[in-house]
């Protein structure tokens, strides 16, 4: 009976230990990725490359999912707003939900799905196969040379979706309540001239450059330290897509609590 009542309090503390400690090993990784980020040389064309990768590779789920997106924003909002006769101020309320949070957070976990899973997986087969190893004993810092450009094309990869993101999906809502949904497209894009601020946009991009650092530290992080064959690989893929989604929204909800306290 003890010891079932130790091990019931047990169990859950000595998880948590680990998973602090795991924390804590990605957090020391991190700070000397950056400090690696900022020394010669930069590797510029590698980090365009990556940036290709990812951008390129990504914009057909990130075109689709804006596309529909809008389309449903404005027959939803349509729905909702013609019972108390506010279709007037439907256009900068799409617009704003848009831009300040679903087209961030979407882009970044169409990312995710699609160039971190990735991601982790090549660095992954590089673990496991030995050629990490192979590049460390050219005295080459294999951190330097494979972690560093791809977290920093991420980082700018990801707002560059976001704006790719924001511009289709305001496009076909716009689109859906013009030629679908009969409203007068003047008085639809009239609400958005007039309550538009910059930081509507501006609060989308930031998030994307911290959303695209985040994802793209846990993916090279997981990827980098995977063991254990063929099956690790499948593994640590798993993991950074699921700790990297999860990431994002616990990021987005403190972000959006910091630019609530600041009004911006």
């Amino acid at each position: 009976m003890i010891e079932t009542l130790f091990a019931f309090i047990g169990t859950p503390f000595v998880r948590f230990m680990k998973s602090m400690e795991g924390f804590g090993a990605y957090v020391i990784f991190q700070l000397q990725l950056i400090g690696l980020m900022f020394k010669r040389p930069w590797r510029i064309k590698q980090i365009f490359e990556q940036v290709e990768v990812i951008a390129i590779g990504t914009f057909g789920v990130i075109f689709l999912t804006a596309l529909f997106l809008g389309l449903i924003e404005a027959v939803q909002l349509y729905q909702g707003f013609s019972k108390f006769g506010a279709e007037s101020f439907m256009g900068y309320t799409i617009f704003v939900s848009i831009t300040r949070a679903l087209a961030p957070l979407l882009a970044a976990l169409m990312v995710t799905a699609q160039a971190i899973s990735s991601m982790s997986a090549e660095l992954g087969t590089m673990r496991v196969t030995e050629q990490i190893d192979a590049i460390e004993t050219l005295a080459v810092d294999s951190k330097k040379y494979l972690l560093a450009p791809r977290v920093i094309a991420t980082t700018i990869a990801v707002p560059l979706l976001v704006i790719a993101f924001d511009f289709i999906s305001n496009l076909s809502a716009f689109l859906m309540a013009w030629l679908a949904l009969d409203m007068n497209p003047v008085v639809y894009t009239d609400s958005i001239k007039q309550l538009l601020n910059f930081s509507d946009i501006g609060t989308g991009i930031i998030k994307g450059l911290i959303y695209g650092y985040l994802i793209g530290s846990i993916g090279t992080y997981v990827g980098y330290h995977t063991s254990g064959g063929a099956k690790g690989v499948g593994i640590a893929t798993t993991k950074a897509v699921v700790l990297a989604s999860v990431t994002i929204f616990i990021a987005d909800l403190f972000i959006s609590i910091i630019f609530l306290a600041l009004d911006w």
